[in-house]
């Protein structure tokens, strides 16, 4: 197979990904292997792929891949969710294009459209996984309104309903007047906004005299039902039971005492408006006050407003104010910074608002969830985040789950004309169900109204992990009980709440076992100055172009590389390039190798058989270090371990250890060791770099059918000789040495040279001498008792080593270059000597720090002695 002078990742990338699919290698069922499952954190279906896709899922590709090749049943279960907020926005968006609007079509006729837009474009994230090279099981993708999901949620809501943890009822919720629904507390984002701090007076009934409260929301004094101030606060106990006129309307509202109130913030007087702030809320049920709702579900000023009626809310503000000016009321106005909650969808300020909405009660569920994370029987990767699970946990409040949108699951509860209602999985059900309640009933089944709202995605995605196996609907079925609960999640941690947290919830309460054991938070992905790679700043490059650019691979390992768990990923084009490079480095270590000529008559020689031994015993370290990295999901690690085996020892002193001369052959058993040794070098890397690894893989011998790197079986670590380990890192110190002082003194590689070695201790390591003489064009190395003159020298170890000097070197240069590094080196010395006398730093630092200090006390006596000898030898 003629191998091209240069890799083409884009060739490779689709051929070898088109077969992987036609042999069905990512398909998973039920079988006698140790199941290893990974449900993907299922993307919206209105998505396209961005940078924290592109980690995020290479993180599960990486462990789906690396399982896959330990014999493991591996079953990664791709899908999206419907994402009932943004789906819906765009689908209302399309339809205002063609002329269509929302309120006049059915529910049934929108429902089409939602369909038909989804069938469109709700798959583009999922193919793009594939350019990335997710060796997802694709015949098991699933949507959270597939049939078996949706009738998964609607069983769900029924349970929980008749266990009552589901309730209906009026309360405060953070309303998104762009989208027109409630949202939950998980899905409001605050921000640090500039705003303006007013000061508003309210004139007291009957008296000419009054009380000044200062807000940022001048426009809900439309609202108030009272004022509030502190019973301890001497400013206004004379007010105690008055009431005062509301500004511009004079409707009277009563002044009332509460310990809750800030006597520091503003005048200490505070509106309540319990319609429109959630602590006012609460202050309200306490003082038993009425509640007037101000606001239109669209932001506007309803008719209880009296004044600005059908006026935006931002827009009232600006004109209110002087209105207040004019009635006298405005006392003065402050520049003011707050934080303001907005809709994580939308980016519209929430307005707080009753509501009568679905509850679901998570006192209960919550605890047990909490529970196995503290006690690690879910872990979390990095442990840091368990504080911010626990915090979040005890303090968990009820969870708003229904939404004013038509697409999603419609909730399962139907109403009658008296304002009874049941809930059951159809209309059918329920009538039956009233049937069997009430005999006697007069109404008919076309009586019964389902309610209009549906239920929060986020109901539907914590089923996740046991409803994409059909776990709710058949609890025992043979597909849950074999992959659930699952391994890995891999997900962002800015989803602790919506859904991990959930899903651990839901494990344990339908299936009484944790969803997954592991769970590996990635960082955010962030420019080159910290920013959050968004399209709004227009700094995330598009993640499709740079696997063009670079090649999955190059894109992968260049992500992978700076990305440890739960760290930010500071992204880089280069990274993607440092990828490629690495493509390429293995490509032509490829080429190097299968371009050389074997002979069977050639003996291997003593340095190459060195070579495999030495390299074997490094690959079986690097393995067993890339494994402990892998345990403690340090993928970062896991890839670095191996891309410095890679290109470090491997093609950087493994290939040149061989290789032999110029247009000469190789011996065969050298050849067959190293063919050996690439090929576990590309199984190692194959879940990083699935593409060139699988490319590599049959170039380097003949493949029958199926055998594919894919499904190779991942090397194991084996016992290796550590002694052999540390003869070459004091070989590769000599290398680097001689090498060094070739290059200084301008001593060209084809000009053979001398090396003496004298040791302090007489003990020599010889074992890689050999080696060095190959590597540095040694034509004898001669052991000697005394400093030999006319030579220049370094140390390794307590090992001196001198080269004698050429004629071309320049003496007087060489002293002074002698002269300054004795002169650096004495100064180093004194410092370290300085640290060793303090007394206090012997007796307090550690001993590995302590006995470090005295080894570059050592060293640097050592090193002094051979300058000055040098230098004696250079004079004479």
């Amino acid at each position: 197979m003629e191998i091209s002078s240069k890799y083409n990742p884009l060739l490779t990338e689709n051929k070898w990904y088109s077969h992987w699919m036609a042999k069905g290698y990512f398909h998973s069922v039920p079988d006698t292997r140790e199941p290893y499952t990974i449900v993907i954190p299922p993307p919206n279906v209105t998505g396209v792929l961005h940078m924290g896709h592109m980690l995020n899922n290479t993180i599960q590709d990486v462990l789906v891949r690396r399982a896959r090749m330990q014999g493991k049943n591996a079953c990664w279960v791709p899908g999206t969710d419907h994402a009932s907020i943004a789906t819906e926005a765009k689908v209302v968006n399309k339809l205002k294009q063609e002329g269509i609007d929302k309120s006049s079509i059915s529910r049934e006729k929108f429902m089409e459209y939602a369909w038909e837009w989804r069938d469109k474009h709700g798959g583009i994230i999922l193919e793009q996984l594939k350019k990335l090279g997710a060796s997802c099981d694709w015949e098991r993708t699933a949507f959270t309104m597939d049939e078996t999901l949706s009738e998964s949620v609607i069983d769900t809501f029924i349970d929980l309903y008749n266990k009552n943890l589901i309730y209906r009822g009026v309360r405060m919720v953070n309303w998104d007047p762009q989208a027109l629904t409630a949202v939950s507390d998980e899905e409001v984002i605050y921000k640090e906004v500039r705003s303006k701090l007013y000061y508003i007076r309210y004139k007291l009934e009957g008296e000419n005299d009054f009380i000044t409260i200062a807000t940022t929301r001048p426009e809900t004094i439309l609202g108030d039902t009272a004022i509030c101030v502190h019973p301890e606060d001497e400013r206004y106990s004379k007010f105690h039971g008055k009431k005062v006129l509301v500004p511009l309307i004079n409707r009277a509202i009563p002044i009332i005492v509460d310990a809750y109130v800030d006597r520091e913030f503003g005048t200490g007087a505070l509106k309540i408006t319990p319609a429109h702030d959630i602590n006012d809320y609460y202050l309200g049920i306490k003082h038993k006050l009425p509640t007037i709702d101000i606001f239109e579900q669209n932001g506007t000023l309803s008719v209880a407003a009296t004044l600005l009626v059908g006026v935006d809310r931002f827009e009232a503000r600006k004109q209110i104010i002087p209105l207040l000016e004019q009635s006298g009321n405005l006392v003065k106005t402050e520049d003011y910074t707050n934080k303001i909650g907005f809709s994580e969808r939308t980016d519209v300020v929430i307005e707080p608002k009753l509501s009568l909405q679905w509850f679901m009660k998570m006192e209960d569920l919550a605890k047990p969830a909490l529970e196995v994370v503290e006690n690690d029987t879910v872990k979390f990767h990095p442990a840091k985040f368990k504080n911010i699970y626990r915090h979040w946990m005890e303090n968990v409040k009820d969870w708003c789950i229904s939404r004013q949108l038509w697409w999603g699951q419609q909730i399962p509860v139907y109403y009658l004309p008296n304002g009874e209602m049941l809930v059951a999985k159809s209309k059918q059900q329920a009538y039956e169900k009233l049937r069997a309640e009430q005999p006697e009933t007069t109404f008919t089944i076309n009586d019964l109204k389902q309610d209009e709202d549906v239920v929060d995605t986020w109901f539907s995605s914590w089923l996740w992990p046991i409803s994409v196996f059909d776990g709710i609907r058949n609890p025992e079925n043979e597909e849950i009980k074999y992959y659930y609960p699952t391994n890995d999640l891999v997900t962002a941690p800015d989803i602790i709440f919506f859904w991990v947290a959930r899903m651990i919830m839901a494990g344990l309460e339908y299936r009484n076992e944790i969803p997954f054991s592991n769970v590996y938070y990635t960082g955010i992905v962030r420019d080159k100055i910290g920013r959050k790679m968004s399209k709004t700043l227009g700094n995330s490059p598009d993640p499709i172009d740079l696997i063009d650019q670079f090649g999955a691979d190059g894109v992968r390992v260049g992500m992978l590389l700076t990305a440890p768990a739960g760290n930010d990923l500071p992204f880089d084009d280069s990274l993607c390039e440092q990828g490629r490079n690495f493509s390429n480095k293995i490509w032509n270590a490829l080429r190097l190798v299968k371009g050389w000529k074997t002979d069977q008559t050639i003996e291997q020689p003593e340095t190459s058989a060195l070579a495999v031994k030495w390299f074997t015993a490094r690959l079986n370290q690097a393995i067993a270090e890339a494994d402990e990295h892998f345990e403690k999901y340090r993928l970062s690690d896991a890839l670095m371990t191996l891309y410095k085996l890679t290109w470090d020892d491997f093609c950087s002193w493994y290939l040149e250890m061989i290789k032999p001369a110029l247009n000469q052959p190789i011996d065969c058993f050298t050849y067959a060791s190293t063919i050996e040794l690439f090929e576990s070098l590309m199984k190692l890397l194959h879940p990083f770099m699935p593409f060139i690894t699988e490319e590599i893989w049959h170039h380097l011998g003949e493949r029958v059918d199926g055998d594919d790197i894919i499904m190779a079986q991942l090397p194991v670590s084996t016992m290796f000789d550590e002694n052999i380990l540390s003869q070459f890192t004091f070989a590769e110190e000599v290398i680097n040495s001689i090498r060094k002082i070739r290059a200084e003194k301008n001593i060209p590689y084809r000009d053979a040279i001398e090396l003496r070695i004298k040791s302090s201790d007489n003990q020599i390591d010889s074992t890689f001498n050999g080696i060095i003489a190959k590597l540095c064009n040694i034509s004898s190395i001669q052991t000697v008792d005394e400093n030999p003159e006319g030579t220049f020298g370094f140390v390794a170890r307590s090992t001196e080593f001198f080269i004698p000097v050429s004629q071309n070197i320049d003496i007087e240069a060489e002293i002074k270059k002698l002269t300054e590094e004795l002169n650096y080196t004495k100064g180093f010395l004194l410092s370290v000597s300085k640290k060793l006398s303090n007394e206090r730093f012997v007796a307090g630092a550690p001993a590995d720090v302590v006995d470090l200090e005295r080894k570059k006390q050592s060293d640097a006596e050592s090193r002094i002695k051979v300058l000055e000898k040098q230098i004696r030898s250079f004079s004479n």
